[in-house]
């Protein structure tokens, strides 16, 4: 299936190549590389980049992402640290942190995630994005991130129920939206927000109730994006939605009450994160 126009981007190899020897002078890994998004020119040459912590192996096998898979070496105590003095380094406001799927830590990496939030925190006039796994829904895992204060807790649901045994067999959605919900129970001025690849399968029914769930959940931010093969061996492309159905999908998002909805074929869960951060706050 031929990629429309709306789905072409152009790289900047000269900002491509300056952030990356920077992250590789400080020994850490950014999502954006690591699952070749679409938009890593464009925000690399905004100095903007969302840090994966925990390595850059994931142990799970979802058919959608280009992480590698296997077994992940232990735990770099100095990273949290490191993410901290390079987003000083970089200048950055809002910073992101994600990581890989850890199911073979007992707490999941949320320690980990926890300590990298409080290192952020002692940057002045930071905020802090996590984008967290889900922990195999264990609440004291989830308590220990929210305990930790970041402004944004991101876990996306990636895809529509129905879907979930081809897309993503390890995940649970009714687990998911469970630590959306206790995230938000815990503490109701964290700000809650996931997303959705559309181009699976699903119908616009589905998506719509995706949208509803998470609503029901008290979800406060939705990000809705293409999904794009990256390689031959992950699962194909059913659809190119077009840029007017992501429109319909931004304006039933608000319809439903979300407070931010960023919709469209190159959105992904962190691009222009700050952006639905300055929304949220206005």
């Amino acid at each position: 299936m031929q990629k429309p126009e709306w789905l072409k981007v152009r790289l900047l190899n000269e900002d491509l190549n300056r952030m990356e020897a920077f992250l590789k002078s400080m020994s850490l890994n950014t999502v954006c590389q690591s699952a070749n998004c679409p938009n890593m020119g464009e925000c690399f040459a905004r100095k903007t980049a969302t840090f994966m912590i925990m390595g850059n192996i994931c142990t799970r096998n979802c058919r959608f992402c280009a992480v590698e898979k296997g077994h992940p070496q232990p735990l770099d105590e100095d990273e949290p640290r490191r993410i901290a003095e390079a987003a000083q380094k970089l200048g950055l406001k809002h910073v992101v942190v994600t990581c890989v799927t850890r199911d073979d830590l007992p707490d999941g990496g949320a320690s980990h995630f926890a300590k990298t939030i409080y290192e952020l925190k002692k940057l002045p006039g930071v905020t802090v994005e996590v984008l967290v796994s889900d922990f195999m829904g264990k609440e004291e895992s989830i308590a220990q991130v929210v305990e930790a204060k970041p402004d944004i807790i991101n876990h996306n649901v990636e895809t529509v129920p129905r879907l979930y045994p081809n897309v993503r067999p390890k995940a649970d959605y009714l687990r998911s939206l469970n630590l959306l919900k206790k995230s938000k129970e815990l503490d109701p001025y964290i700000l809650t927000k996931s997303g959705i690849m559309v181009g699976l399968g699903e119908t616009e029914e589905e998506v719509i109730q995706v949208m509803k769930d998470l609503r029901s959940v008290d979800c406060d931010m939705m990000t809705i994006g293409q999904y794009l093969r990256p390689s031959a061996k992950h699962i194909e492309v059913a659809e190119y939605v077009t840029p007017q159905q992501f429109k319909r999908y931004e304006e039933i998002g608000y319809e439903l009450g979300f407070k931010y909805v960023a919709s469209g074929p190159l959105v992904r869960s962190s691009y222009h994160a700050d952006e639905g951060l300055k929304v949220t706050k206005a």
